[in-house]
């Protein structure tokens, strides 16, 4: 948990930014994501060095040689060494804003063609940093931070990320983490698995599920071969924007994942061959309301859905990843639940009669607030290839603990906040935050949930029922209002009160008239 001297810290960088021209959040968090590189760099190479020293013999991993870089314009050397966050953080604003602007930055570029996972993202680095005042003191906020600590590296991400949300028109590129972990927590990622976003932005729903796996499965560090599925074989996200690409890649390292796979790829438009059946579990929040020309469209998609709707190929792309046995958890615009189009059906129909629909879990219309408000969705279902629906479990969230409009208030204290929160909730606080009971009830959709009125919260519906419905999957096709019996009162009494009334009134007449 950051403090709030760190927070305060990192609003005034934040608002520094601002006032300096770069009013894009995005681009903050990207200029502040090349300096926490720089000095993630840096502290690799300390350790290198540690473990030189100690063992007595050469260093395996040179970041940073020895020797000369190149020469300034002055034609004075630049050495290596003149690079080292170590270094750096310690010149004057003047030096240091050379240095990081001509030389750290074409040093970041060229790294790139090592092939090193991370550095792939750095090709396009530029830096915008406009005065030396400015990148002075973002060094500074950044140097007084204790990053040695993963949990710290993280929640400082987490925090200059919950600002893209705040700023509003980049807010897509952001799901809102508790429902992010609302997904992985029903989920339960398995040291096993194979993880794929394929829309995967700041990398959210892969952070959440790398976190899920350091808590309820420590032990995989131990082993040799899941330690080195979890780094290098685990994780695997797609994006088609390079800031995306950059920003996402960084997260995953601040929150200790070295070696995950986050890639260039436009999803939809590319042939999947290469990871068809691939991938054990896909978590993801893919675009909303676009549409794509069929001749842009990778063909073996159309295969399966023939549309141009994103929302729709998107779950065909899911189809398409995941292999047998493999599970998903996805959110998605209503519209994908109950559309009347051919393709809206097939898809429908496809998820119920050839894989096994879990469950629908429909998401309050404000949760991405400010910056939308479409009501959505979360699709849970298992790739058979042989069908298996039995039960539809579906649950009505109705609340998520913030306030649902733009200002999207926290409703309970932190400690209640969640789908797994660290007290237990009242009835009160249930209505503002229904995410945990949404993860008890998960548990039960076997058993008890199948005994619920369809009045509830929550209820099961069979296969042969949504079949009927010719496979509509809204929640609100299912569920029953319940209507009370009006109370009528006896005419007689009304009768009674209105004489009363007419009584009254004629009695304050003749008042107003004896006043005037």
């Amino acid at each position: 948990m950051l403090t709030g001297e760190i927070r305060s810290k990192v609003d005034q960088v934040w608002n520094a930014f601002w006032a300096g021209g770069i009013a894009n959040p995005l681009e903050v968090i990207e200029q502040i994501t090349y300096l926490l590189f720089m000095r993630g760099l840096d502290e690799a190479q300390q350790r290198e060095e540690n473990k030189a020293t100690m063992l007595g013999r050469p260093i395996e991993r040179v970041i940073f040689p020895e020797g000369v870089y190149r020469q300034d314009r002055d034609g004075k050397d630049v050495t290596y060494g003149e690079l080292r966050w170590s270094k750096l953080k310690n010149a004057d604003p003047g030096r240091m804003f050379t240095l990081v602007s001509d030389f750290v930055f074409p040093f970041l570029r060229e790294m790139a063609e090592e092939g090193t996972a991370h550095s792939e993202h750095m090709k396009g680095a530029r830096f915008t940093i406009p005065t030396p005042g400015l990148l002075a003191k973002v060094v500074d906020m950044l140097a007084e931070i204790p990053l040695e600590d993963r949990d710290t590296k993280g929640d400082l991400y987490e925090y200059m990320l919950g600002k893209i949300a705040s700023a509003g028109q980049n807010g897509q590129f952001r799901t809102p983490r508790h429902i992010i972990r609302l997904m992985v927590e029903l989920m339960k990622p398995t040291p096993q698995d194979v993880i794929c976003d394929p829309a995967s932005g700041t990398c959210g729903f892969l952070v959440a599920a790398g976190e899920y796996l350091r808590d309820h499965h420590k032990g995989l560090f131990r082993d040799a071969a899941l330690n080195r599925h979890f780094h290098e074989g685990m994780f695997h996200g797609y994006d088609f924007d390079q800031t995306m690409l950059r920003i996402g890649s960084m997260n995953m390292q601040l929150h200790g994942v070295v070696g995950a796979e986050i890639r260039y790829r436009d999803s939809l438009a590319s042939e999947h061959s290469d990871d068809a059946d691939k991938y054990s579990l896909i978590l993801a929040n893919p675009p909303f309301a676009g549409a794509l020309d069929y001749e842009t469209t990778a063909a073996d998609l159309l295969a399966i859905v023939k549309t141009k709707k994103t929302e729709l190929l998107f779950m065909a792309l899911f189809l398409k990843l995941l292999k047998p046995g493999g599970r998903a958890a996805v959110i998605v615009p209503d519209g994908v639940l109950f559309g009347s189009s051919t393709a809206h059906k097939a898809i429908r129909k496809m998820l119920v009669e050839d894989h096994r629909l879990d469950a629908i879990v429909k998401l309050p219309s404000g949760v991405f607030k400010p910056y939308a408000g479409v009501s959505t969705a979360i699709v849970f279902f298992t790739k058979t290839n042989s069908g298996g629906t039995d039960h539809v479990w579906f649950y009505d969230v109705q609340a998520d603990g913030m306030s649902l409009d733009d200002k999207r208030q926290m409703l309970v204290a932190e400690e209640k906040f969640g789908p797994t929160p660290k007290a237990a909730l009242s009835e009160d606080e249930h209505a503002k935050n229904n995410l945990p009971d949404v993860v008890a009830r998960w548990k039960q959709r076997a058993g008890s949930e199948r005994d619920n009125p369809r009045t509830g919260q929550s209820f099961t519906v069979t296969r042969e029922e949504i079949a009927a419905a010719d496979y509509d999957l809204s929640l609100n096709r299912y569920k029953e209002v319940v209507h009370e019996a009006a109370q009528h009162r006896p005419p007689q009494e009304i009768i009674a009160e209105l004489l009363k009334l007419e009584d009254e009134i004629a009695e304050g007449l003749k008042e107003l008239e004896a006043m005037l």
